[in-house]
């Protein structure tokens, strides 16, 4: 009988930012590209298992990933635990030859700890305190659920740790959604404690003097809910910085709780751990998240087809979590998506496209969720490499069985390459929780999209981008584009001053600097610390409803061409910066709209700070962009073919891959740009070789000579 008895609990202590440079990472030991995905088999009778294998082997199937959601079947009871059918389940995958990825099951509770521990269970946003179902279902500051996760991980850990088989641990599932329970509330004041030490220093830092909010005690402080400081949904807040703060709070308390299984795991395993994150989610700041996972892996879902760029920046994400190391693809669909109020099938051939899209990235493995189609529940009709029926003429199966081949044929050669970018994207999840959630200017504006605007450009000029916190090392980027910096902490302002002093070019703008880590207002003109940097100043700031939009002409000399800009426009006051660009109608028609200060490094360089007054449509974006990639040769060979997408991955021996994918509606005939060969089809090409891409076509092209730059 296994010993359940309770144990310590770690204290919950405020978790930083990491430093610039997170742990290295850790991935699974595999002599090649992990493909597969999620398995179920504890669904299926044994003999559906015999032919599930067979067909594994014909789409050459060298992975899988199991017991995700089995804990009501290894923890029936709390004093019971059942090994028996995971023990076939890890069995059966190790005699037919498949590494496996091994969940702790814990990504949804059991009925049984509901029932028998009610205070597991979540309380919604409006107070509710919400019965057993779903799944995301559990609350991180219950006792008695960290305890049971982190018990049931160290068994399994005991139990499967030296199995030769398994090769990676997949800690919980999709980590998401916020408790508002007293047990929340508790631990939401011992991290405030933890932050701030005194009152004092809270009440100061949330400004609390307004509105009569001062805090006396700390048993005072409630979870800002709709309840209490929240009107009209979730991103309406009274006080901002309570409410930031209980976002901080929520992600260090779900890191809490994947720190205690994998503390759990690590006293009987040395094996990699992670758990799959889900892109651009705004809930959970992945970036807290870097220093404890061995390696960064995600669930690639696009809702759209058109925005390739889109996806591109979600994989330079992960890949960002880990120093620029490699992550695993966890989950993609091989045909359709369940859940959403439209499902659409993938297309033939963007599957294909899709899974080398993320290879071309940074990604070690190609995953799907599922691989057999559940019979029941909401995510029967969510697409699977086998489906109900079984066969293996379908087009999904097909279409998997040939990048299961193409991904054998290009062997180990691509395992733990990195991508050479010298372009930097920074992303912040405080200045996202702030601008949304922001009274004024204009509660139409989302951080997502404005930062996906901004990777645009360089995704269509074919440049390497890294997409890193605040808080990385800028030193190896050429160019470094900041959108949206509102809050500005630490030194951010002077390592971007570090960048433009070496002749390097910085792009920041509308809303920018703003406030400080706590988001009380910097008692000086917008844009704050970064007014030097920008030689700007922001006179008054305008906005409009979505879809108006204010002329952005560019000078003569700039060609005199036109963008516009809406939602927000910022009134530039140039103070040594050059003006760029001027507004075009309103009352302050001719005034500043972009500007950029010039800083000379010696004879030969300068660097640049291009500061952009307004939400800037794509033309502009692109301008402003490619102008600067091109100062520094960092546009891609194919720019300005529509739906082509260039990226580069350089191996541990230093041999370069580069990737040709092409998203676009209609052929694209294209000069090849180095000499290689083609490791899908094997054949040679010469630089210079006239090259037909046809919609969906991929080439992964490894060099026999670098690239003309």
């Amino acid at each position: 009988m296994p010993d359940l008895r309770p144990r310590p609990l770690p204290e919950l202590t405020i978790l930083q930012h990491p430093a610039a440079k997170p742990a290295a990472a850790r991935l699974p030991d595999l002599d090649h590209l992990a493909y597969g995905g999620d398995y179920s088999p504890e669904q299926w009778p044994g003999e559906t298992w015999d032919r599930d294998y067979e067909a594994f082997d014909a789409a050459r199937i060298t992975t899988v990933t199991v017991g995700v959601f089995t804990w009501a079947l290894t923890q029936p009871e709390e004093d019971v635990v059942d090994f028996s059918m995971l023990d076939r389940i890890v069995q059966r995958a190790s005699d037919e030859g498949r590494s496996i990825c091994l969940g702790t099951g814990t990504g949804a509770l059991p009925p049984w700890i509901a029932r028998k521990y009610p205070d597991t269970t979540r309380v919604d946003f409006e107070g509710r305190r919400h019965w057993y179902g779903q799944r995301h279902n559990a609350c991180w500051s219950s006792p008695d659920y960290r305890r049971l996760a982190a018990r049931i991980a160290e068994r399994l850990a005991e139990r499967y740790g030296s199995h030769p088989a398994v090769v990676a641990w997949h800690i919980g599932n999709e980590y998401g959604g916020r408790c508002y329970c007293d047990l929340c509330a508790a631990e939401f004041r011992r991290w405030l404690t933890a932050r701030y030490e005194t009152l004092d220093e809270l009440n100061e830092a949330w400004n609390t003097v307004f509105w009569s909010h001062r805090f006396t005690d700390w048993g005072e402080i409630e979870p800002p809910s709709a309840l209490t400081e929240h009107w009209g949904g979730l991103g309406k807040t009274a006080f901002q910085g309570i409410t930031l703060d209980f976002h901080r709070f929520s992600t260090d308390n779900a890191l809490r709780q994947f720190r205690d299984e994998k503390a759990a795991i690590r006293e009987h395993s040395e094996l990699p751990v992670t758990t799959n994150f889900m892109g651009f989610f705004q809930p959970l700041d992945y970036h807290r998240w870097s220093a404890d996972l061995d390696f960064a892996s995600w669930d690639n879902y696009p809702r759209r087809y058109d925005e390739p760029w889109a996806t591109a920046l979600a994989h330079d994400l992960m890949r960002g979590l880990k120093d620029g190391a490699p992550f695993w693809l966890m989950e993609q669909t091989p045909s359709v998506t369940a859940s959403r109020d439209v499902n659409p099938v993938r297309r033939p051939g963007v599957v294909r496209l899709w899974s080398w899209q993320a290879v071309a990235h940074g990604a070690d493995s190609v995953l799907y969720f599922q691989m057999r189609a559940s019979r029941g529940a909401c995510e029967m009709t969510h697409g699977a490499v086998l489906d109900h029926s079984g066969r293996l003429d379908t087009r999904a199966f097909r279409e998997v069985a040939g990048i299961g081949k193409e991904l054998e044929t290009v062997g180990d050669i691509l395992l733990g390459a990195r991508t050479p970018a010298r372009c930097a994207l920074l992303v912040d999840w405080d200045s996202w929780w702030a601008v949304e959630m922001a009274d004024g200017p204009n509660r139409h504006l989302r951080y997502l999209s404005t930062i996906t605007d901004w990777a645009r450009p360089f995704w269509e000029a074919g440049a390497q981008l890294d997409v890193v916190p605040v808080t990385a090392d800028l030193s190896a980027y050429d160019v470094v584009a900041a959108p949206l910096l509102h809050l500005v902490k630490g030194d951010t302002a002077e390592r971007l001053q570090a960048v433009a002093e070496r002749g390097g070019t910085v792009i920041t703008g509308c809303l920018s600097g703003r406030a400080d880590e706590d988001d009380r207002r910097f008692l000086a003109d917008a844009p704050g610390p970064l007014a030097r940097l920008a030689g700007v100043q922001v006179a008054e700031t305008d906005a409009a409803e979505p879809g108006v939009q204010n002329p952005v002409i560019f000078d003569a000399e700039e060609g005199a061409s036109r963008a516009a800009g809406e939602m927000v426009f910022e009134v530039l006051v140039a103070e040594g910066a050059e003006v760029m660009a001027r507004y075009g109608a309103d009352f302050y028609a001719g005034e500043p709209a972009i500007t950029r200060r010039t800083l000379r490094v010696d004879d030969d360089r300068e660097g640049h700070v291009w500061y952009v007054g307004t939400q800037l449509d794509t033309v502009g974006l692109e301008r402003i962009l490619t102008r600067a990639l091109e100062r520094h040769d960092l546009v891609g060979p194919y720019a300005g073919v529509p739906g082509l997408e260039f990226a580069t991955r350089v191996a541990p021996d230093g041999q370069a891959v580069d990737f040709l994918l092409h998203h676009g509606p209609l052929d694209a005939t294209i000069r090849l740009h180095a000499d290689g060969t083609d490791l899908l089809t094997g054949r040679d090409l010469d630089a210079g070789d006239l090259v037909v891409l046809h919609p969906t076509d991929v080439i992964v092209l490894r060099r026999t000579q670098p690239a003309p730059r």
